[in-house]
């Protein structure tokens, strides 16, 4: 079983998905950063893949790409840091990222490195639903990769059903039609949220953008699966010295 269904099936609630830049802070903080999440209470971690034009992230994850990139991150430099993650990071693995560069890597040969370093899903905010379903799919189910969407409080309920009979491991939903780290109130959106449970959908959902603390993750919760938090878990590895110490900090004040 994928690592994301077995964890859904494990735990129904409060699921706890942390976004991290690869390659960021630094370029080797890879293994640091997925182990201090494990340690401290991540149920999810999800590896964005830095590029140049990250349309759907806010200044502080585009930030971490800049950064990032600069430092020498790059797909295949990701794969290789990857190789044997495996034998220490029992969590799904999700890569967030961008077309342009998988396609210049090759997406067969991206699908094949994902599955060979062991990850279970992969978010592609700038892939349409149309060419996913006619062109793409096959490849990613081949590889045994789960591919999850992105919903927000605009997407209209016939779409919204349609995404979710494409979806697999679980449905994003943006809580407000921004970027990454807005500062929008999570809990203004109750209603987009009840709107989503009552749907009764196949995929577990789980809120991002805006999730930066325990009030917003508890508040995300109360409707959904469980939350993403990138931006602000990104910014408290600003200038870090210690990264466990870091993220065993940040993921206390979200989850004590």
């Amino acid at each position: 079983m994928n690592r994301i269904d077995s964890l859904f099936k494990q735990k129904k609630q409060s699921v706890l998905n942390v976004y991290c830049t690869a390659g960021y802070p630094q370029l080797n903080s890879m293994v640091e950063v997925l182990s201090s999440l494990q340690e401290n209470g991540a149920d999810i971690i999800e590896i964005g893949m830095p590029y140049s034009d990250p349309l759907a992230d806010g200044p502080v994850i585009q930030q971490s790409n800049m950064v990032a990139l600069e430092n020498g991150m790059s797909i295949p430099v990701l794969f290789e840091q990857l190789k044997n993650i495996r034998s220490t990071i029992h969590l799904p693995i999700i890569l967030m990222g961008y077309m342009n560069p998988i396609l210049q890597f090759g997406l067969k040969n991206f699908c094949e490195a994902a599955a060979a370093v062991g990850v279970d899903g992969v978010i592609l905010p700038d892939l349409p639903m149309y060419e996913f379903e006619n062109d793409y799919q096959p490849l990613f189910d081949e590889h045994g990769l789960k591919f999850i969407f992105l919903v927000t409080p605009e997407t209209g309920e016939e779409r919204i059903r349609k995404i979710d009979s494409l979806c697999s491991g679980f449905l994003y939903a943006v809580s407000s039609s921004s970027t990454t780290g807005n500062n929008k109130a999570i809990a203004d959106q109750s209603t987009y949220f009840k709107r989503l449970k009552e749907m009764q959908l196949n995929n577990p959902i789980l809120v991002g953008f805006g999730i930066k603390d325990k009030e917003t993750f508890q508040s995300a919760c109360q409707y959904t699966n469980g939350a993403i938090i990138g931006s602000a878990y990104i910014k408290s590895l600003e200038g870090s010295t210690n990264i466990q110490l870091s993220t065993k900090e940040f993921l206390n004040n979200v989850l004590t």
